[in-house]
């Protein structure tokens, strides 16, 4: 048989070689489409889309957002919280101008307090009226269809509530068609921690005064308040920033640093990609000197001595009674030797956490008099207007507590000697000249017979200090002339008096030399005089612990310290503070003349006697002019133990009559809660009651 065509090998080789040699030209002729379409598609981009492309290209940018750091926590002395930041729930409510009917608004006010807030908030939650509702929401009305003004703004969402419970959430989402404008909305709050329930079962917080609040920084005050700090800029007006206390003394290191959002977005401000993120730094977190068993001591004792002060007994007591008026109390606990402030209690206190998403108008009104530290500035007790007038602030003259001094001026002056060198005390004593005397008195024209130095401070003897160092010492300087009073404000600013305490506090306050202005109003004779037993000298209560501690020191003025050390969120040291001598003055007195006024310093003191050391301390009543008449503060100051000073206490009642009986019960409570905080370490420095 003739065989097929299809069994010739060279013919199959000539077809396998034409089918491999069209694919190769099929291959070839595709590619060489694309790459004419690419390149005609160059050309277009190239000549003519480049112009429009460029354009294009320019308009797109990117938008920045900030994300607020988390605010960093405050603990005590022994790392027990007092202020710190959590993560909550908050209602808002989102304004639509020209949209929200009058009516619907109020009903909706309505229906949110009783199916929402009563049935699901939580129990200590802060009841909200319908009223408080819609002024919250600030539409330029009240609950009554009264315009109060009209809103200054609309793109911001005006918070409503904060810290929502679960139950509160869930019905607000279930219901949201009932509930449009409202939002839920996650944002860090602060808190303070509270202390145990008064005895008139309010809550309060610990040293409300002395941390501090925060505040939105949005309002025209905070930017006026921050507008030297450097680091202002990065603020969000959505953000709460420190107003007072340690929460604006340590406003940078408690904030931390910006995070941002950056968003690519074209002309029409619409992002067109995905966001670069940078994570804000958290801030630093403080741990204070304060201790807080020894803070809590500090502000019940406060309390119930003002409480004791207004019951029948002390009223009926021939020497109490005079401190029936008291309302308000200040104690500054410090340590001698490290300047370290470990309590400082103002009564009354208040609740910080009524700060937090905006304090009430009512409730402002009621606390508004003592927010501010009475400890270092002026405060009141809540007085009506009419009221405040009769009564004294926190700032109080010093009274007799200004004796150690005076008579250590006088011995250094060599006006008087330490020893041997007796005054004859009758109760009264006359200054002036000879057509024109005044004079003054002892409490309760008391003679005292034949003083000497320490025992004229033992007694406080008002009419030792006016005629063995008020009269020397003007007639030393001069007489009638300014020299007389700068000298005497030099040697008490040694002692932290008259000038700040360098604690750096804001809001502080020097006090005041009354006897500056008073020696140009009346005489230098007059103003020395009443100088002499400190009633020419207005003093903070941490004035007066520093004056404390520098005698105790024997001359070493330490700054007050409130942070021990300062630790990243991580727990990383950043900072440990250390103790700061600000000005040695203790070469400038005699030893023995230390030995003399500290030996004086034994006056009666209620509850100080009954502590198991030796207390070095010094009563005052100072007696102040207000309207309608004169009042008698007790002041109270005190360091232990005598032979080793660690602890000096100040303690200031306004109208609590002799400082004996209105202060120094205070003072006795913290000196113990000290002891009991740190191993009994006043007890065994002191090694026991012994004559001194």
């Amino acid at each position: 048989m003739k065989p097929s065509i299809m069994d010739d090998p060279k013919k199959k080789e000539i077809t396998k070689k034409r089918h491999f040699s069209f694919r190769i030209n099929i291959f070839f002729f595709i590619t060489f489409l694309l790459f004419s379409v690419l390149i005609v598609r160059l050309a277009i981009l190239q000549f003519v889309q480049a112009k429009d492309l460029k354009a294009a290209e320019n308009t797109n940018t990117n938008q920045t957002n900030k994300i607020a750091p988390i605010r960093g926590n405050i603990y005590d002395s022994t790392k027990s919280p007092l202020a710190y930041t959590i993560p909550v729930q908050s209602l808002f409510f989102r304004i639509e101008p020209s949209q929200q009917d009058k009516d619907e608004v109020i009903r909706m006010a309505n229906k949110l307090k009783t199916d929402v807030f009563d049935k699901y908030g939580k129990p200590d939650a802060k009841k909200l009226e319908p009223a408080e509702i819609v002024l919250a929401m600030d539409l330029g009305y009240d609950i009554n269809k009264n315009k109060v003004k009209d809103p200054s703004y609309y793109w911001v969402p005006r918070k409503i509530k904060t810290d929502l419970s679960n139950k509160e959430i869930a019905y607000l989402l279930e219901h949201r068609d009932e509930f449009k404008w409202l939002e839920v909305t996650e944002e860090s709050i602060r808190t303070y921690e509270l202390d145990d329930m008064d005895t008139d079962g309010v809550p309060s917080t610990i040293a409300p005064q002395l941390i501090g609040y925060l505040k939105s920084y949005s309002t025209e005050k905070a930017k006026e308040m921050y507008q030297d700090n450097e680091n202002s800029k990065e603020y969000l007006d959505t953000e709460n920033v420190g107003f007072d206390g340690i929460e604006r003394m340590y406003q940078d290191e408690l904030r931390g640093k910006n995070g941002y959002k950056i968003y690519p977005v074209n002309a029409a401000m619409k992002i067109i990609g995905r966001a670069t993120v940078t994570k804000p730094t958290k801030g630093n977190n403080l741990y204070l000197s304060i201790n807080k068993d020894i803070q809590k001591t500090a502000e019940k004792a406060i309390a119930d001595q003002i409480a004791f002060l207004h019951t029948p007994y002390a009223r009926n007591d021939a020497f109490i009674k005079y401190g029936a008026n008291a309302q308000a109390g200040y104690a500054v606990a410090m340590e001698v030797d490290t300047g370290r402030v470990v309590t400082m209690a103002n009564y009354p206190d208040y609740n910080s956490n009524e700060w937090t998403g905006g304090i009430s108008q009512a409730t402002l009104d009621d606390v508004g008099s003592y927010i501010a530290n009475g400890s270092i500035t002026t405060a009141y007790p809540k007085y009506t207007d009419k009221e405040r007038p009769k009564h004294p602030s926190s700032i109080v003259f010093m009274g007799s507590t200004i004796k150690p001094l005076s008579v250590l001026i006088g011995l250094t002056e060599k006006l008087i000697t330490p020893s041997n060198q007796y005054y004859y005390d009758s109760g009264t004593f006359t200054f002036g000249k000879a057509n024109s005397t005044s004079s003054i008195s002892n409490s309760g024209r008391t003679a005292y017979g034949n003083l000497d130095a320490s025992s004229s401070i033992e007694h406080s003897s008002n009419t030792y200090m006016s005629a063995k160092v008020g009269i020397p010492f003007y007639s030393k300087y001069g007489g009638e002339n300014p020299a007389v009073t700068d000298k005497w404000a030099e040697y008490l600013a040694k002692f932290g008096l008259g000038v700040k305490t360098g604690s750096g506090l804001p809001g502080e306050i020097a006090g005041s030399n009354d006897f500056a202005k008073n020696a140009k109003k009346d005489s230098y004779q007059s103003a020395m005089v009443y100088a002499s037993w400190g009633q020419n000298e207005k003093t903070t209560t941490l004035q007066l612990a520093q004056f404390a501690a520098t005698l105790g020191s024997r001359g070493k003025r330490m700054k007050p310290l409130y942070v021990d050390e300062i630790r990243s969120f991580e727990g990383e040291l950043v900072k440990k503070v250390e103790p700061e001598v600000l000005e040695d003055s203790s070469a400038l007195f005699a030893k023995n003349d230390w030995n003399t006024i500290i030996h004086g310093m034994k006056s009666g003191a209620e509850g100080i006697e009954e502590l198991p050391y030796n207390v070095a301390r010094k009563t005052g009543t100072s007696t102040q002019a207000v309207a309608g008449g004169t009042i008698d503060n007790a002041v109270f100051i005190a360091f232990a133990p005598v032979e080793n000073p660690k602890l000096a206490v100040a303690v200031v009642v306004p109208e609590g009559g002799y400082g004996r009986y209105g202060a120094s019960p205070i003072a006795a409570k913290i000196f113990q809660a000290y002891d009991a905080a740190n191993e009994g370490i006043l007890t065994k420095l002191g090694g026991g009651k012994r004559p001194w």
